[in-house]
């Protein structure tokens, strides 16, 4: 019986290393198949446009979960995921393992930081940092971190470094609604409570930080 507990021990522990693995993404099979992704996001994941976000150092967990739901959106016409015209056809035929694997190799390069025009520091640090507590929103920090590096278990991205006209696009799509992939609604949210004034001051802000 003891013979037969420590077998079974050792096969469930096994699957559950086998397991592990087969989430986990392959950073050299990631390079060979992010080729394609260079067009628009650089060989190393800093994308030479500011319309395209940069990708190195993002949460892999982060970067998985947007590709799903880029391929969600172009098996359901975008009804469902993250509808971007771009995007769903370059993941309409990534498999898992394709996801995993641009992930890790994005997750794995360095990203490239911008700067924050001085004159804005001050003001925008305070919005970023304390939110807008007398209209009921929060502190971006909350989930981003003092630092903007975002939180990877919980697949809350890296928003530090990151190009202000894509981070001005994508808070803009969260105010209005027309991107939804957030969970619980928390980004439409807090957009809701933003200015243009506002978006100006926090992207500018968070593309300095690092």
């Amino acid at each position: 019986m003891k013979k037969l507990a420590i077998i079974l021990g050792l096969f469930g522990g096994i699957c559950f290393t086998a397991a592990a693995q087969a989430q986990q993404g392959d950073v050299d099979a990631g390079q060979k198949k992010a080729q394609v992704c260079a067009a628009c996001h650089g060989a190393d994941g800093n994308s030479a446009s500011d319309m395209y976000p940069k990708l190195a150092g993002q949460h892999p967990k982060y970067l998985a979960k947007q590709l799903r739901e880029f391929r969600l959106a172009s098996q359901t016409g975008g009804e469902k995921g993250r509808n971007n015209p771009i995007m769903m056809g370059q993941a309409a035929n990534l498999s898992d393992q394709d996801i995993l694997d641009l992930a890790a190799y994005f997750a794995s390069k360095e990203m490239k930081p911008g700067a924050t025009p001085k004159d804005m520091i001050e003001k925008a640090a305070d919005l970023y940092r304390r939110g807008k507590p007398e209209e009921g929103m929060p502190s971006c920090a909350g989930c981003h971190g003092p630092r903007g590096n975002g939180m990877g278990l919980a697949a809350f991205p890296d928003i530090s470094g990151q190009h202000v006209a894509y981070l001005k696009s994508q808070l803009e799509m969260f105010r209005s609604g027309k991107r939804n992939n957030d969970p619980n609604g928390m980004m439409r949210g807090v957009a809701s409570n933003l200015t243009d004034e506002d978006i100006k001051l926090l992207t500018n802000y968070l593309n300095g930080l690092h």
